[in-house]
């Protein structure tokens, strides 16, 4: 059993399909891509995993149990967390407000000290900015913080959507070392990334998305084998 199963998705936003038949598994410990082009069908595969976009037909199940169509703290509760494409931060409440923010769920409450240390364990920027509004970071310290933020609530799994959209190219290096590093530490990966090649450093096996439907899937190293997605994907001939 995956610790993530996806069958046949089908999402629309106000009667616009946008995925047709989206199917995925993701293994516990794994970190997976989710690619494709921008407006593939990514993040809205990611949202109708956490509850924002209740499935028009297919199923979702985390753990064994089914969670389509739940409410998005209830599945939070079951250990799924999103850091949103934008990062979508507080920009007037400090750092530390941020980070307390992804703790309100009871339980998660209950050991907020803990994991605030922990956050600012892997990112000791933040820890110097613990007062400072969100909105005045950098970008790669605000990814940082929305990183940080959904780590409060303990996910097992961590849904990330173009994480590193505004990020200057020295800061993704250090965000990509906290990935592995969370990582190790037991949380399940599932990256939305367009830039296929950015992707392909972190995760070990992907799905590439394609107007709301999976085209393609393997291991990195099959993809990167594959003549046709070198040729589509990553603009080799």
């Amino acid at each position: 059993m995956s610790l993530l199963e996806v069958e046949g998705l089908v999402v629309e936003h106000d009667r616009l399909r946008a995925l047709w038949d989206v199917s995925l598994a993701v293994e516990d410990g794994e970190r997976v891509g989710l690619l494709g082009a921008n407006g593939a069908g990514k993040s809205t595969t990611l949202g109708a995993i956490i509850g924002l976009y209740p499935p028009l037909a297919g199923e979702i199940r985390f753990a064994g149990e089914a969670i389509a169509r739940r409410a998005v703290s209830d599945i939070i509760a079951r250990g799924i967390a999103l850091v949103p494409e934008g990062r979508r931060l507080f920009p007037e409440m400090s750092v530390r407000e941020n980070l307390e923010m992804g703790a309100y769920l009871p339980a998660a409450r209950r050991r907020i000290a803990e994991r605030i240390t922990n956050v600012f364990a892997l990112f000791p920027a933040l820890q110097e900015k613990t007062h400072q509004a969100a909105g005045q970071l950098s970008g790669g310290q605000q990814q940082m913080l929305a990183i940080g933020r959904a780590l409060m609530s303990g996910p097992r799994l961590l849904l990330l959507d173009e994480p590193f959209i505004g990020v200057a190219p020295l800061v993704i290096a250090d965000v990509m070392a906290a990935l592995e590093r969370i990582v190790a530490e037991g949380v399940t990966v599932l990256l939305v990334e367009q830039n296929i090649h950015r992707a392909l450093d972190f995760v070990t096996r992907a799905y590439v998305i394609e107007n709301g439907r999976v085209v393609l899937s393997g291991t990195r190293e099959a993809l990167l084998a594959d003549a046709g997605f070198g040729a589509k994907f990553l603009g080799l001939d």
